[in-house]
């Protein structure tokens, strides 16, 4: 072979080299990118989970919670009595039934400050539905709207059995209606359950104070039970109103 052909198949060979070289830079470059391209997807996926999750878990507390943002308070009387209660709570509707109007009526002339806790420890008779915790947090959206009262009585009126798959959102929000309460941002509230987690917040908070069932009493920080620890009668809660009042 001449050394002008040895030259040219130096050449050559020197050339494929080249492309070879450059095929390989430019597979590692476009496996890299396609590694970067996998980590920040990752990471995005992995970031949108966490506030998904933060967002889900979120608790919203009603601006017009009183007592640590755990109750809604009616009247500005001396002597605090604290109503702790459930809505699907059988005893919580008798008592409702015998004593609500004694209580309101101290509070309407001024006596006492009545402060109402809806918490939730009844959920596991409503099959499934979660009616306390569904119907404490609409009690916290209906309060928004300044219609606790109005809306807290009228589930009771209406009350469903232990067992039973209670109200749907459905129903709660036509009964509020017949109260009055009818503003898109309470059946919004109701239907995207924006108070369910305070309403669960609430009832840890029940239970922390060292409470166990409803309807609980308390009146001015002491727990009031009738005789052989029953729940107290209207008679009751207001000799002890006045005696606290002096």
């Amino acid at each position: 072979m001449s050394k002008g052909s040895r030259d040219r198949a130096i050449k050559a060979r020197q050339i494929v080299a080249s492309q070879k070289a450059a095929e390989r830079r430019r597979t590692v470059t476009l496996w890299t990118s396609v590694a970067v391209v996998l980590v920040l997807f990752v990471a995005g996926l992995i970031g949108y989970t966490v506030l998904s999750g933060q967002d889900e878990g979120k608790v919203t507390t009603p601006a017009s919670a009183v007592d640590e943002g755990t109750a809604f308070a009616t009247g500005a009387g001396p002597v605090t009595v604290d109503v702790y209660e459930d809505f699907m709570c059988p005893s919580c509707g008798n008592f409702e039934a015998a004593t609500g109007p004694t209580l309101k009526q101290l509070a309407t002339d001024g006596k006492i400050t009545l402060r109402f806790h809806p918490v939730a420890i009844l959920d596991r008779f409503s099959n499934g539905t979660e009616y306390s915790t569904r119907s404490a947090a609409a009690s916290a959206a209906a309060a928004e709207e300044g219609k606790f009262i109005e809306f807290h009585d009228v589930l009771y009126a209406n009350q469903p059995e232990e067992n039973t798959d209670g109200l749907s959102d459905a129903e709660m929000i036509e009964l509020a209606a017949t109260v009055g309460l009818t503003s898109d941002t309470f059946k919004n509230a109701v239907n995207e359950g924006t108070y369910k987690a305070w309403a669960t917040q609430v009832t840890e908070t029940f239970s922390e104070r060292g409470h166990t069932g409803t309807p609980t009493i308390v009146v001015d920080g002491k727990t009031l039970t009738g005789e052989n620890n029953t729940v107290p009668s209207a008679e009751l809660i207001t000799q002890t109103v006045e005696k606290a009042a002096g």
